[in-house]
């Protein structure tokens, strides 16, 4: 399925699959990861204006996942905890990854995307969300060690350095 930057006419869609993907780690044992208004319309219309959202879409079938990538610093990622990074080359960082659950492999997709454009791949996730910490593992993402998120809460960190030659 093709990537594209997000536009603001897929905010009506991007904000359903956000509802399902929140509904899906609720199910999953992960609560709390994202709260109910996590992502706002303003930090999606911040990240598209920023050339920072993506979507992963089906010719026939419309949007079905959204993904954040961006290379370079992270503020979130300046201070890790209980481990080490990979190294400290020039990274990029996905984020706010969901999908509306009826295609598999949406994950793999946007990694093979965003590793294409950056050697060094950065990503975090709750501790009890256990289906995108298995994913990441079998995706060649390293656990780092332990990053604070903007809302304060801590996140285990990942880190893959990919065969793209930079």
């Amino acid at each position: 399925m093709p990537i594209r930057p997000s536009r603001l006419s897929d905010l009506p869609r991007m904000m359903e699959i956000f509802a399902a993907a929140r509904a899906f780690m609720a199910e999953a044992g992960n609560p709390t990861q994202w709260p109910d208004w996590y992502p706002d319309e303003e930090m999606l219309r911040a990240d598209i204006a920023a050339g920072a959202s993506f979507v992963i879409e089906d010719e026939d079938e419309g949007v079905h996942a959204t993904f954040m990538f961006r290379i370079g610093p992270d503020p979130t990622y300046a201070v890790i905890r209980d481990g080490n990074w990979l190294n400290d080359e020039l990274y990029g960082t996905i984020h706010r990854v969901a999908s509306d659950g009826r295609r598999r492999g949406i994950l793999g997709q946007a990694v093979e995307f965003c590793a294409a454009r950056c050697a060094n791949l950065r990503v975090d996730t709750h501790a009890d969300n256990a289906p995108m910490r298995h994913l990441l593992g079998k995706l060649g993402f390293v656990e780092c060690g332990t990053i604070t998120a903007e809302d304060g809460g801590d996140r285990v960190a990942f880190h893959k350095i990919t065969n793209r030659n930079a």
